[in-house]
């Protein structure tokens, strides 16, 4: 692995350890210069020179103390020695690449890092998580000071932690883990939720402007609290409209529409429309062009039209926009999708617990799971069509199988 000097293209994804998707640290082995929740402030670090506390100079990140070996004989750590933080994705899914950054470290930083990720399910204890699987997902690799070093990730498993190794001690000012949400199929079945939101797989594939702020800001969770908290464009001088496209989290309906210009005044757009592009790739209108006001949140009912897989807002002629939510609800189709692809990344053991819970014996669900990729409902046909024949004459175990599988799906 090595680090780049210009931005990786997984940047432009969703960063799962944002603590405004509500990530955190869990836990750490040491934090004795400087606290381990400063990994994830979302701010660059800040550096102010001879700014002292009672341990020394107060550094904008993580920094443990200096590791010493056993004895005079043998002063320096050995390779196994090394301090470690632990950190909660605020939103599981498919790690693509990850971000150290040792802003300001210089005399300080780590000689080497790894990072390495888990799937616990649940909200699990700091002792759980210690006897977690980790799986290693960047590769000790030599750091640089005062550097941002990124990885490229390529291991196809959702993850719901990662654990950050510096070999042997040092500081790390900031850790950003970037990748795709893939949410639990089973915390959105049969509910209306926003299709948009980042922390159910919604985001932004694509901006005419991001001058001024990031269009990722526009599906983020909560409302925005200052301007920099919204996307705005620079002032456009031709006769063109700003716009963002959205995948959203899956195929579905849209049942209302809200467009939130908070703290955006002498800077709001002046009109807006929602468009939706349908599973052929056409875009229809889902909201009209409609008239804005400044520092107001725009909420709309619309119709249910065809069902969806993405959104594009446009404002006329440029501006900012805090957020955009479009409440609505999966379709059958998209709830499944979902599912299978869910079901594909999650570790063995957790999709066998998953089948189980829905109905199937443990012998069953290891079999349907042994047929992973799953890449289509025809395939889980294929896959329960594979367990063994039921003897029953009138079929009620192929029933039952049939049954635990699709629930699991949500169709």
């Amino acid at each position: 692995m090595t680090d780049s000097q210009s931005p990786a293209a997984f940047t432009e994804l969703v960063n799962l350890a944002a603590r405004s998707l509500g990530a955190g640290v869990v836990d750490s082995n040491d934090e004795t210069f400087a606290e381990k929740e400063n990994l994830l402030v979302a701010a660059a670090a800040e550096f102010r020179p001879h700014t002292f506390g009672h341990k020394g100079q107060i550094m904008d990140g993580w920094e443990s103390r200096r590791r010493r070996g056993v004895s005079a004989e043998e002063p320096h750590p050995t390779d196994e020695d090394h301090d470690w933080a632990v950190i909660r994705l605020g939103a599981a899914g498919v790690i693509r690449g990850v971000i150290v950054d040792t802003a300001h470290f210089t005399g300080n930083y780590p000689e080497a890092g790894s990072v390495q990720a888990a799937s616990v399910p649940g909200l699990p204890s700091p002792a759980e998580l210690a006897r977690a699987e980790w799986v290693e997902i960047v590769p000790r690799t030599a750091l640089r000071g005062d550097t941002v070093h990124e990885f490229p990730v390529e291991v196809e498993q959702r993850f719901t932690h990662v654990r950050l190794n510096i070999f042997p001690d040092g500081g790390v000012a900031r850790l950003r883990v970037h990748g795709e949400v893939v949410a639990d199929p089973r915390d959105l079945a049969g509910l209306t939720f926003d299709l948009a939101a980042q922390e159910h797989g919604g985001v932004a594939t694509g901006a005419s402007d991001r001058y001024f702020s990031s269009p990722h800001n526009l599906n983020s969770l909560g409302r925005a609290a200052v301007m920099g908290e919204g996307w705005e464009t620079r002032r456009r001088r031709n006769k063109d409209n700003d716009w963002v496209e959205l995948d959203l989290a899956g195929t579905g309906e849209v049942l209302a529409i809200e467009i939130d210009t908070t703290h955006f005044v002498a800077n709001c757009p002046g009109w807006a429309s929602v468009s939706g592009r349908d599973e052929s790739g056409e875009w229809f209108d889902l909201l009209p062009r409609t008239r804005l006001q400044p520092d107001t949140r725009h909420r709309v009912r619309v119709e249910p039209q065809r069902p969806v897989t993405a959104a594009r807002l446009n404002v006329y002629p440029d501006g900012g926009v805090a957020r955009l939510r479009l409440t609505g609800r999966l379709t059958e189709a998209g709830q499944a999708a979902l599912a299978l692809r869910w079901l594909n990344l999650v570790p063995a053991a957790e999709a066998v617990q998953a089948l189980t819970e829905a109905g199937l014996t443990a012998a069953e669900a290891a079999a349907v799971t042994a047929a992973r990729p799953l890449a289509d409902t025809a395939s889980v046909r294929s896959a329960e069509a594979a367990l063994q024949p039921a003897d029953t004459p009138d079929g009620a175990e192929t029933s039952r199988r049939r049954a635990a599988i699709w629930r699991l799906l949500g169709v």
